[in-house]
């Protein structure tokens, strides 16, 4: 059998496991929201064009309109001033949307801390047990936010002070871009940074190191823990959008049981 025929057996089987990681689009998706005079995106939305009714017998159809960074989605580097120059969504290379995964699992800490930041010596720390960051692949962050997905207040988690979700600190975030051999990087939370990181020097480190070094997001994403800390791979499927600073995504890991 070919490597492809093998695969396809392997899923057929259960040998390997598809296990969705993107969150269910709908109108009470959760949505980023900026304070003023900052612009924001418009929430998920549609409407009906017809039923198995009159305006179409025999079908059924929507139109819809949502944002390109509203639920489950891909971050492309054009998306932030850094990576202006860099690519658009649909000019990302399709072998860059398939890589491995680690998981990095930090779901105890951040229910004690929303505020929790990711350091490089968790990674370091996370290294010398499980081996080296993966060569093309993703880092995916865990922290159980996926848990609050049902409920915005609670997923985007803000007071008067701003929102509180967890994220990782600049350093870590230059690091992941600069030292890394990641090609991405992946969380549960509405955004890659952290729910502070507007205070941070760069606000938004996540966002302003990695796009602006040619790597990728992927936000909102859920049942991380379903995946083991290493061997998952990840496919991670944007609209190719022209001229988009990202998409909606599909995002599927292949897990091997």
């Amino acid at each position: 059998m070919s490597t492809l025929q093998d695969l396809l057996a392997a899923v057929a089987s259960g040998g390997i496991e598809v296990v969705d990681l993107t969150a269910p689009l709908s109108e009470d998706t959760p949505i980023l929201q900026l304070p003023p005079p900052f612009a924001n995106t418009q929430r998920f939305s549609r409407s009906e064009l017809s039923r198995y009714d009159e305006r179409g017998p025999a079908w059924y159809w929507n139109d819809f309109t949502t944002g390109e960074h509203v639920g489950t989605h891909f971050d492309a580097p054009v998306h932030w001033v850094t990576g202006r120059d860099g690519e658009d969504v649909s000019q990302v290379p399709p072998r860059r949307l398939i890589g491995p995964a680690v998981v990095l699992d930090f779901a105890t800490e951040a229910a004690a801390d929303p505020d929790f930041l990711l350091e490089v010596d968790h990674i370091r720390s996370w290294e010398t047990t499980h081996g080296a960051l993966p060569d093309g692949g993703w880092l995916l962050y865990r922290t159980g936010w996926d848990a609050r997905s049902h409920d915005s207040d609670q997923f985007l988690n803000a007071n008067e002070t701003g929102p509180h979700t967890p994220g990782m600190s600049g350093e870590c975030a230059r690091w992941l871009a600069e030292a890394s051999p990641l090609l991405g990087i992946g969380v549960e939370t509405v955004g890659t940074d952290a729910g502070a990181a507007h205070s941070f020097d760069p606000p938004f480190p996540c966002h302003s190191f990695l796009l602006g070094a040619d790597k990728y997001g992927l936000t909102q994403l859920q049942n991380l823990a379903l995946l083991p800390p290493t061997g998952a791979v990840v496919i991670a499927a944007p609209l190719p959008i022209v001229r988009g600073s990202g998409s909606p995504a599909r995002v599927l890991a292949l897990v091997e049981r």
